[in-house]
């Protein structure tokens, strides 16, 4: 596994340690840094193919626009710099006797949310980071972008996927390594032809900035292209999360059956100790409490594999791509009417319902319409009495689609393993061109060689499975998160993919509850060619306005 390839100077060294817990390991911690460098810095970080502390150095330590010694409160440290970092550690030692007598005379795991951390985890797999985006209370997750950032770089002349260690001791190892190579020339090699045959589809109109209709091809382009990418495709993380977040994950990463997921467990507790040990000290791979979660989970995994084996129906699945509304409450208008009302009366909840539900359909309308008519912009949030509705979608779509959607934390979610079986997706930009043969050919020679490693390794065959192949997942979902959900991700710069599954999931709610279409006012359902282009615009339009004259 790739530790580290970014190579700095000893002077680099030096000042980067007073920022970060590690300057050699591929995870670490950011410290002595104010909350407005880390959120940009963050920020900045899904966007950029350096690693953070690269990032850090040439975009805000080095750069006179920022200001940066100004911000941190001195100058670049020097000779001190060694006994400030001392001091500091005795500092946090102190401070962790405290929390501890707090911790321990009160027992109140809340408490561990007054303690947070910035955690940098990279060059891991896009698979690894899905499965830590899993913990969704209490973190804030960003992740490397497949849309702005190209792939196909290589380290020592090696492209970057995660060299999975139970694949490379067995049979399989060159076949995986092959295949993932394969898949990254793929990817590599349709770059060109693809930006070219799109711009000539779509070729810049004469008002339009070069920078933004240059970035916006090459989103459209990425987009296209990132089905190629396999599961092991190395990817960078930042997360910012409280210590009963870190707590939580440390402790599922470290009972994971994926070594990878193991490995970055323990290196998580290690530096997360540095900056928070009072907060995580229960997610240590050694403590009790973590030893016995990784027992219940074992157990309860085994149990239920062996439960579904006996009991699952072979009958009656989603064979393609497509979205389905499998569970819904009929009584949801009158909930959410009754709730609407609750605050503002002095009656129980119980007996509004009750109420609601002998009204007109004129009356029950305009009480929708008090939480619906003077929404002027997708941001204006709701009120909680949509959460009063509950949807259950089943989906099966692409990887790809699924890393995007699966950043909504507000919904229940869940995903069965990702696999060949259901197909994969094929871009429609590519389709009837010289390109398709050839991305379709990598799809279908990966699809072979996964299928003879799942034999063995099901779970570690997921490393070569290719973006563009469908998995299966569900959402358990409330009105008031959907309405978030379908506006913010049907806008005109989302993926197309993604963008029709989110005007599905609003179809089919309409459709059963045509009430509800007030409260998806704000989806859209136009089609768009070059979607990005207008967002790109609006970005370079801020920029120039805020350059210094």
């Amino acid at each position: 596994m790739i530790e580290n390839y970014e190579e700095f100077t000893e002077s680099q060294l030096k000042v980067l340690n007073r920022y970060v817990t590690n300057t050699a390991s591929n995870v670490f911690v950011l410290r002595n840094l104010p909350e407005v460098i880390k959120g940009a810095l963050f920020s900045r970080y899904s966007r950029s193919s350096l690693g953070l502390r690269s990032l850090l150095l040439k975009e805000f330590i080095l750069s006179e626009e920022t200001a940066f010694a100004t911000i941190t409160g001195g100058q670049l440290p020097q000779s001190e710099g060694e006994r400030e970092l001392e001091d500091q550690m005795m500092a946090i030692k102190k401070a962790q006797n405290f929390y501890d007598r707090i911790l321990d005379g009160y027992g109140d795991d809340s408490i561990g949310e007054l303690g947070g951390a910035h955690l940098a985890i990279e060059n891991i797999s896009m698979l690894a980071a899905k499965m830590i985006e899993d913990c969704r209370i209490g973190g804030s997750p960003l992740e490397k972008s497949t849309r702005y950032i190209f792939f196909d770089q290589k380290f020592q002349g090696e492209y970057l996927f995660y060299r999975e260690p139970v694949l490379m001791t067995s049979a399989f190892r060159n076949i995986y390594v092959e295949t993932c190579n394969h898949l990254f020339e793929t990817y590599s090699r349709l770059i060109p032809p693809l930006t070219e045959l799109m711009e000539k589809r779509f070729p810049k109109e004469h008002d339009v900035s070069k920078v933004a209709y240059t970035a916006a091809l090459r989103a459209k382009v990425l987009d296209c292209l990132r089905g190629l990418l396999p599961s092991s495709a190395l990817t960078n993380m930042g997360i910012y999360g409280n210590g009963r977040f870190y707590e939580t994950l440390v402790q599922k990463m470290n009972s994971h059956s994926l070594a990878e997921m193991r490995d970055l467990g323990k290196k998580a507790y290690t530096e997360l100790s540095k900056v928070i040990p009072s907060f995580i000290r229960r997610g240590e791979s050694g403590h009790k409490y973590c030893k016995t979660f990784a027992e219940f989970s074992d157990q309860m995994q085994a149990e239920l594999a062996a439960l579904s084996s006996r009991f699952t129906p072979v009958q009656g699945k989603m064979n393609g791509p497509g979205v389905r509304l499998i569970n819904y409450d009929p009584e949801s208008p009158q909930k959410i009417a009754a709730a609407l009302l609750f605050g503002s009366s002095s009656a129980g909840l119980h007996e509004l319902q009750e109420q609601c539900h002998q009204l007109s359909e004129e009356d029950l309308a305009r009480i929708l319409d008090a939480a619906a008519l003077f929404r002027e912009n997708r941001r204006h949030k709701s009120p909680r009495a949509l959460e009063h509705a509950t949807f259950t979608f089943e989906i099966v779509a692409d990887f790809g689609v699924y890393r995007d959607l699966h950043r909504h934390r507000m919904l229940t979610q869940e995903r069965q393993l990702l696999t060949t079986d259901l197909g994969f997706f094929v871009p429609h930009e590519i389709k009837h061109t010289e390109m398709e043969k050839e991305y379709c050919d990598a799809m279908e020679y990966a699809k072979k060689v996964h299928e003879k490693i799942a034999r063995d390794f099901p779970e570690e065959a997921q490393y070569v499975v290719p973006m563009g192949f469908n998995i299966h997942w569900y959402f358990h979902v409330n009105l008031r998160s959907l309405q978030w959900l379908c506006e913010l991700r049907s806008s005109p710069a989302g993926h197309p993919t993604y963008r029709y599954l989110v005007q599905e999931f609003a179809k089919q709610v309409i459709a059963v509850f045509p009430q509800f279409e007030r409260f998806f006012k704000y989806v859209d359902y136009d089609g768009y060619e070059l979607g990005r282009l207008g967002q790109e615009i609006r970005i370079i339009e801020k920029m120039q306005t805020r350059q210094p004259s």
